[in-house]
């Protein structure tokens, strides 16, 4: 795979997605106790057509600005637009409308679709209720089992019936059905092998250059986002620490925690390995003692 042809930064009037001092709290778990803030005022823009690849280690927040884009994340302040509308506090209706725009691919190709139905049902149902007839249903579906690479007999076969690799491919062509013009990437290949994930990220890349779809791609690994994304975020603790294109955070980190997480991506070489590792390590004593010192 080749590293993604990357774009200019976007200007706020061209965004499609524009994110501004977003701020998510969840309740405590005791009565009267104080809410927990996951995001800190956070800032991130997507342009239409625009991969956006949004890292960070588990429990930084990246996943959680996700939920906030569709509806399911309490939102405290801070705005969120969705091509110059702003899509916070939406009612059901309105939410639903905006699913045609917005759709997403979850992490876990497994427990994502429903094994008692079989691919067309999968593929259909989101566009026979939004009426479509049945006829123009079934050729979508071949349509986009052929975007996705999957036989066109696939979709009498059960989701159950195919492998990981293979059912993501499913999630996606059912996220492609309504012709989104941003998919929520969750994790969308870190349930894959290495092999597998190589493939589905090219598939990616093809979806966005044919049907010029935008992607905001939420991963722990920098090395999927070289290679998808045209700008990167770098979150931690429920701050973005870094933006901007992919090729100069990856090259040339701003951040000490951009550095971090650039050495914990592994390497063939032995004697490289173990000097990062070292190097990791002792960034990450580095903060420790620091954050000993504050308390």
């Amino acid at each position: 795979m080749n590293a993604a042809q990357e774009s200019p930064t976007p200007t706020t009037q061209g965004d499609l997605l524009s994110i501004e001092k977003l701020v998510v709290e969840y309740p405590g778990r005791v009565r009267k106790r104080k809410k927990f803030r996951v995001l800190h005022e956070v800032d991130l823009r997507i342009a239409p057509g625009e991969t956006v690849g949004l890292v960070g280690e588990s429990g930084s927040g990246k996943s959680t600005i996700g939920r906030a884009v569709l509806g399911l994340a309490p939102i405290a302040s801070g705005e969120i637009r969705f091509d110059g509308r702003s899509i916070v506090n939406l009612n059901p209706k309105e939410r639903r409308a905006l699913s045609r725009d917005i759709q997403v691919v979850f992490q876990d190709p497994y427990t994502s679709l429903n094994p008692a139905m079989t691919v067309n049902d999968i593929l259909t149902e989101p566009l026979l209720v939004t009426g479509s007839t049945r006829t123009e249903a079934d050729a979508r579906v071949r349509d986009l089992l052929d975007q996705v690479q999957l036989p066109a007999n696939s979709g009498n076969r059960y989701a159950k019936e195919f492998s990981g690799g293979q059912r993501q491919r499913i999630a996606i062509a059912r996220a492609l059905c309504r012709d989104p013009r941003l998919i929520v990437c969750d994790e969308a290949v870190s349930a894959l092998d290495l092999t597998t994930q190589a493939r589905v990220l090219e598939l990616f890349t093809e979806i966005r250059e044919r049907t010029g779809v935008a992607l905001l791609f939420i991963t722990h690994d920098l090395d999927v986002v070289k290679h998808i994304s045209q700008r990167v975020a770098v979150m931690r603790d429920g701050r973005i620490l870094e933006t901007g294109p992919t090729t100069s955070v990856i090259e040339d980190p701003r951040h000490a925690y951009t550095r971090a997480l650039l050495l914990a991506a592994p390497v063939a070489n032995p004697a490289v390995q173990a000097r990062r590792r070292a190097e990791r390590r002792r960034f990450l004593d580095a903060q420790t003692e620091s954050i000993t010192a504050v308390r």
